[in-house]
């Protein structure tokens, strides 16, 4: 019975769980073997009639999960256990399986090749990310919003503004992993501590051309794992992108709060339902997940920092929780990345809320477009500040309109006519350089 809400089928895509089934798992170990025996073969230390048969047997459908794990029963060793079993499989050519390598040869570079899929997976999902935020940051550019601090209206923006924001974070996390790529994925073929000593002379050759069979690079160095840095770094890059879906899918529950409701996640309103005894709900569920989820790939970066310090040339203490993490992270991630897509192709924009909340200030956010007025007019900037403070302060007291208020201040007609006034007051004069910077932070993100 299933117990994971992975293996449910809650979470994560289908292509993705696919890398990481038992079945996949054992399949790239055996092509590890498979390019471990070509490689003796072609340097001259096995024959060629035993890689070919080693080649033919180093499948699924003959070295299959259970036989595999029927043995591990006795040796307590999964990779010797699979030895054991292609082997026995083998006949007499069973003798050149695993000639010259160490469990994490085989199982390090059987790691890279289901990462280099996982990774193509993941960068493809984050650019369909990238491209639709892209495309709604363009699509919105001049729509007005208010912008917030502290929770706090603070002065206009744009809804494309801020999404152009997301859009440039989508592409630095993009252009960090095509950076990661290639400190992650490599392969090792160097024996019991990273020597070579079993492979001889040839063992710089075999592990070239291993790699090259298997369309990966080998590692500069090792010990007897590849150095667990690199999966750390990869985590930690996991858990950075995790919070920045966070932030978006954050930022959509806040705009979606009832007093705000700015943006909205889809609603199916024939079927779907947002609370089991509140018929009216309407609840951003799927951003809720994406930052749940969030909270699940931040928690799996321990564990990978705790992996690189292992003792001398290696010991086993990653083993087990890689077995968790790593599978973890493509998945999850995946999950999160693909919910949110589906956030974003069907949000709903409300520009009259975002009209209204303009206006709930009663003009108070443009009270520093008023002050840089002043003070370019003379006034000074500090004595600008306090005078604008104390008419904003008369604003939320009174609950009358900046704009009549500063009508009646003399410090401020001694400088500002009522038309200046007007023109200040309204947030579409005060988006200072909107465009330009949704032009360009558009033209960075797609450019990754």
């Amino acid at each position: 019975m299933p117990v994971c809400p992975i293996d449910t089928g809650r979470y994560g895509s289908l292509e993705m769980k696919a890398l990481f089934e038992e079945e996949s798992r054992l399949q790239k170990l055996l092509d590890v073997e498979a390019a471990l025996a070509e490689a003796q073969y072609k340097v001259g230390e096995i024959p060629k009639v035993a890689a070919e048969g080693i080649k033919k047997r180093a499948v699924i459908g003959i070295v299959t999960p259970e036989k595999v794990k029927e043995r591990e029963k006795r040796t307590h060793h999964d990779i010797m256990a699979m030895v054991e079993v292609l082997a026995e499989e083998c006949g007499e050519y069973g003798k050149y399986v695993h000639w010259g390598a160490t469990s994490y040869d085989i199982v390090d570079t059987a790691w890279a090749l289901t990462m280099k899929r996982g990774i193509s997976i993941l960068g493809r999902r984050l650019g369909q990310l990238r491209d639709i935020l892209c495309d709604l940051a363009t699509e919105n550019r001049d729509l007005v919003m208010v912008g917030r601090t502290h929770g706090q209206h603070a002065i206009p923006i744009t809804f494309g503004f801020k999404i152009a924001v997301y859009a440039a974070e989508a592409g630095r996390n993009l252009e960090r992993l095509g950076d990661l790529e290639r400190r992650l994925i490599v392969g090792k073929m160097s024996g019991a501590v990273g020597t070579m000593a079993s492979q001889g002379e040839k063992g710089l050759e075999i592990e070239r051309l291993i790699m090259r069979k298997l369309g990966i690079r080998p590692a500069v160095i090792t010990t007897q794992v590849v150095c667990r840095d690199r999966i750390a770094e990869f985590i930690c890059w996991a858990a950075v992108t995790a919070s920045s879906l966070d932030r978006i899918s954050t930022e959509i529950r806040n705009l979606q709060r009832t007093e705000i409701m700015e943006v909205a996640e889809g609603f199916e309103a024939k079927s779907q339902v947002g609370s089991s005894t509140m018929p009216q709900k309407q609840n951003p569920v799927d951003s809720e997940r994406v930052s749940g989820l969030a909270k699940v790939i931040r928690g799996l970066v321990v564990p990978a920092l705790e992996n690189v310090p292992l003792w001398h040339e290696r010991d086993l203490t990653d083993s087990s929780s890689e077995r968790f993490i790593i599978p973890l992270t493509f998945i999850v991630l995946d999950e999160m990345l693909l919910t949110l897509v589906n956030v974003l192709k069907n949000v709903r924009i409300f520009p009259e809320n975002m009209q209204r909340n303009l206006e709930v200030t009663k003009g108070a956010i443009l009270t520093e477009a008023v002050m840089m007025a002043l003070a370019r007019k003379g006034m000074g900037r500090q004595r600008a500040h306090e005078v604008l403070r104390g008419v904003s302060v008369r604003v939320f007291n009174e609950g009358a309109p900046l704009r009549d208020l500063l009508y009646k201040t003399p410090e401020v007609t001694a400088y500002l006519s009522r038309k200046e006034i007007d023109e200040l007051t309204e947030p579409n004069n005060y988006l200072g350089r909107v465009r330009q910077l949704i032009d360009r932070a558009v033209r960075y993100a797609k450019s990754v």
